[in-house]
């Protein structure tokens, strides 16, 4: 991990990051583990007796796997203010790992009792998502401007680091539930948790501490509150009547939010709803394939594996190659191509997933290898819309505001998992017509995204000093076309 000790100091990582990445390591194999064999385990064990139809069983399973989801995704902005505002990331991640852990441990010791079960999925939804925001924020804080050079290859080997965690999991996980019961195949994931836990406690005498800033007058909704309460301004909009009592750039950033949201909140749940099924939907489709593979028997959960692999694959592909040769033929893919582009792609995978579930449901029995093309495709979009879209929600929001940012980008996936477990729960759409349901939904949206960006102007925002207060200079580069 680090270079070599006759480096200068500037050269090599700050001795704490090994710890950092050591724990994302681990905790994503947990956190992957457990959730690849969600649906599974609720088809073939806690849901056996309760639903004894095999339709409803399957519709219920996908319900209760997003309904975690959206907590595991809504929990990150709790995580991300308490550690801002109040409690540091580092006691924050600390004391929510120790939740994890209890959760994983939940469900070891009660998988065949509901409540316990169920108790457990709380606990790792709390854990999980109030860590999420913290964990790769307190890795830009162990570097300085001496060694901010190093920020984009620690974060390169960060995202690389989720990838390997969620391969391994994806691929050894299922075998254990197989082999040896859901108690081990839940059990190993919270021993690895546990590990991530005294990894992280092990570095603590050596992180770079940011303190909590305490409340902020000049937030998002205090913002909000202002800009009802004031009076109207004239020749400015309804938000302008906030600069009463907020700094112009705090007011500024409050429009942004505004502006960038209605992009993204309308579109980007449709990619969600699509991306997190292939632990759901797709898992249920394997359960009808022919497992064997050259000899190789693979069980349904263990094919998402292939998305954290081809994720480590194609992203260096799709940046050295591929967008420079779009670049050079003079139609770069922007950010808001791409998004609409990776809506267009994500239903194209769920169409083709749609003709295999067709071929089945008329008798045919097809080799679970075919899921290796749409998950080909859907990956190209993950890359393409989730890849491409956190770093656009981070650049297009002030200092002050990319927090608020971040959250409306979590927003989007909590939103798309509880659409579809109620969706899946109401059970309105089985079969081959679920995919080409969520499919149409998606297609539309890119069009739809593509249509709305053509109108947006894209505004960088980038502080030279970080610490910068807010004073009423506009840090935003000039506006340019989309």
């Amino acid at each position: 991990m680090a270079e070599t000790s006759t480096a200068p100091a500037d050269q090599r990582f700050p001795p704490q990051i090994p710890y950092i990445i050591g724990n994302e390591a681990c905790e994503r194999f947990s956190f992957y583990g457990m959730r690849n064999i969600l649906v599974v385990f609720f088809i073939d064990y806690l849901l056996r007796t309760h639903v004894p139809e095999t339709g409803a069983r399957e519709a219920q399973a996908k319900s209760l796997m997003h309904l975690f989801m959206a907590g595991v995704y809504f929990f990150p902005l709790v995580g991300g203010y308490l550690a801002d505002r109040f409690f540091g990331k580092f006691h924050t991640i600390f004391v929510l790992s120790l939740v994890y852990c209890a959760g994983h441990a939940c469900l070891a010791l009660f998988e065949d009792n509901a409540t316990g079960f169920y108790t457990g999925l709380t606990l790792i939804a709390i854990g999980s998502g109030g860590i999420k925001p913290c964990v790769a924020a307190m890795v830009g804080d162990q570097f300085t401007e001496k060694n901010r050079h190093l920020v984009k290859k620690v974060f390169a080997i960060f995202y690389w680091t989720i990838n390997f965690g969620s391969f391994f999991a994806s691929l050894f996980v299922p075998l254990l539930m197989k082999n040896y019961g859901p108690a081990v195949a839940f059990g190993v994931p919270g021993v690895l948790m546990f590990l991530a836990t005294v990894i992280f406690w092990a570095g603590r005498k050596h992180y770079v501490l940011v303190p909590p800033t305490g409340p902020n007058p000049h937030a998002f909704f205090k913002v909000l509150g202002s800009a009802f309460r004031g009076k109207d301004v004239a020749g400015g909009t309804w938000l302008d009547k906030a600069k009463a009592e907020h700094p112009a750039e705090a007011v500024e950033g409050v429009k942004a939010v505004f502006r960038v949201s209605a992009l993204l909140l309308p579109f980007v749940p449709f990619f969600w709803m699509l991306f997190d099924q292939k632990a759901s939907t797709w898992v249920v489709q394997a359960r009808s394939m022919d497992p064997n593979v050259g000899g190789v028997v693979f069980q349904p959960s263990q094919m998402q594996f292939i998305n954290p692999m081809l994720v480590m694959l194609l992203i260096p592909f799709l940046t050295a190659v591929v967008y420079p040769v779009f670049q050079r033929a003079g139609w770069e893919l922007t950010p808001l191509r791409r998004m609409p582009m990776g809506l267009i792609m994500g239903a194209a995978s769920f169409v083709i997933a749609g003709f295999f579930q067709v071929a089945m449901e008329g008798g045919t029995t097809l080799n679970i290898a075919w899921q290796l093309l749409p998950y080909i495709v859907l990956t190209v979009a993950e890359i393409l819309v989730s890849t491409t879209g956190l770093e656009f929600a981070y650049t297009q929001a002030p200092r002050e505001m990319k927090g608020t940012i971040q959250a409306v980008w979590l927003l989007t996936n909590t939103l798309a998992n509880v659409v579809v477990a109620i969706a899946a729960a109401l059970n309105v759409f089985t079969g081959s017509a679920q995919f080409f349901f969520y499919a149409a939904f998606a297609a539309v949206a890119g069009v739809g995204m593509a249509l709305m960006a053509r109108k947006y102007v894209v505004r960088d925002y980038y502080q030279t000093d970080a610490q910068a207060p807010m004073d009423g200079r506009n840090p935003a580069v000039a506006p340019k076309p989309a």
